[in-house]
């Protein structure tokens, strides 16, 4: 008799036993069947007045028994057991393993959960998300100052070069306070880098005050800052902004902000002015702002937008004359001359 086994693996491509099992099982099927086809044989033999005896019973090796261990399963394997000769009158016999007892074993041994999937970072600061992470299509962000876009419309649709005062209003308008950096961390990043961002945004359409903003935020002033993502220096630039702008040595505060201002230069001239936008696209990137037409939904891009604009407001006040405009120039205070004014 001859003795096979088809078995249906499951969607992943699992079958539901090891190979020592499907040994053990073939075995145990072969010792009744094998028996089974002796005791018909001496029946037959026994009413034709055969003068023969009947044969034995075939031997059937034991069942072999898997070793419980708290590892997984290895590999399933199996292959075709055959069991005596094909003896004449015997039939074929195919065993079947359903769907539903398949379904049963593998929930009882479920194989190694496969990790689930990490979403790449693309941000450019230190808490970028990819895009769309834990988010479907329209849904807003988890973020503490979800409020602020309720007040202020992320959509490319309402930007305009006007709307810079309705933004700082929002700042004071909300359940919750805009986190802001303190005014001596803006006086020591002024004192120290201040001649350069003057440098940097002369003849430019950037007000010093926004960058020293966007400074604060994105590296508290410091020159080595590095986030997870790879933007560096006192603006945080990547690598591929920093060759777009001409900067070869990002950790050259010099070089990091007349980079950073350009870029910020950039983005302003491309959202029409609007500031906004501009924040948005410096964080999250230009082409992020496009494919959302506005400012994308990611939760570290609409913290940071009002994040950098309470700070834009507390700059002004270290300019002997506040600008009004993210294109109005200002000249810093310097440490003691704040001291005399106090």
């Amino acid at each position: 008799m001859r003795l096979s086994f088809r078995t249906a693996p499951d969607r992943a491509g699992r079958a539901p036993f090891g190979a020592a099992a499907a040994v053990a099982l073939a075995s145990g099927l072969a010792s009744v069947l094998a028996a089974g086809a002796a005791g018909v044989a001496r029946a037959e033999a026994g009413a034709q007045g055969a003068a023969r005896a009947a044969s034995t019973d075939a031997a059937a090796p034991s069942p072999a028994v898997a070793s419980a261990t708290a590892e997984p399963p290895p590999a399933p394997s199996f292959r075709r057991v055959k069991v005596g000769s094909n003896a004449a009158g015997t039939r074929r016999i195919t065993v079947q393993i359903d769907g539903e007892e398949q379904a049963r074993i593998l929930a009882a041994n479920p194989a190694v959960p496969r990790p689930p999937d990490v979403p790449f970072d693309v941000g450019r600061g230190a808490a970028g998300l990819a895009e769309g992470a834990g988010e479907g299509p329209g849904e807003a962000p988890a973020t503490a100052l979800g409020w602020y876009w309720d007040l202020v419309s992320p959509a490319r649709a309402d930007a305009s070069s006007g709307r810079l005062s309705l933004a700082e209003a929002a700042l004071g308008r909300g359940p919750s306070a805009v986190p802001a950096p303190r005014l001596a961390t803006l006086q020591r990043i002024a004192d120290a880098h201040g001649r350069d961002i003057l440098a940097a945004t002369a003849g430019r359409g950037v007000s010093p005050a926004l960058v020293l903003a966007v400074i604060s935020v994105e590296s508290a002033g410091r020159p080595q800052a590095v986030s997870h993502a790879g933007a560096a220096g006192l603006m945080q630039l990547m690598p591929a902004t920093a060759e777009r702008f001409g900067v070869t040595d990002r950790m050259d505060p010099r070089q990091n902000i007349r980079g950073g201002v350009a870029y910020l230069e950039w983005l302003l001239d491309h959202f029409g002015r609007d500031a906004v936008l501009a924040l948005a696209g410096y964080n999250a990137g230009e082409g992020a702002v496009a494919r959302h037409d506005g400012v994308p939904p990611f939760a570290e891009t609409r913290d940071y937008v009002p994040k950098v604009l309470a700070a834009w407001r507390l700059a002004r006040g270290l300019c002997l004359s506040p600008p009004q405009l993210i294109s109005d120039g200002c000249v810093f205070r310097t440490g003691d001359r704040l001291a005399q004014g106090n």
